[in-house]
């Protein structure tokens, strides 16, 4: 079972290490707006989990489908 787990252990050379090629792949200027994106993206996320008043949205695309069904 350690032999398992010890690989995922990520330490401090190993976070480093991912920045520096995170850092080469995307460059300073894109990791600003990747970071942006990130953030928007999971402000949404928590926005739609937090939206529970027991009403069920429906897009307009699926609203004229289930007419056409019924």
């Amino acid at each position: 079972m350690n032999a398992f787990i010890l690989p995922l252990a990520i330490g401090a050379p190993q976070i480093i290490l991912i920045v520096v090629v995170i850092l080469l792949l995307f460059g300073g200027r894109k990791i600003p707006e990747l970071m942006r994106g990130l953030g928007s993206g999971i402000k949404e996320f928590k926005d739609a989990s937090k939206d529970d008043d027991g009403e069920k949205t429906v897009p307009s695309d699926d609203k004229k489908f289930s007419e056409e069904k019924k």
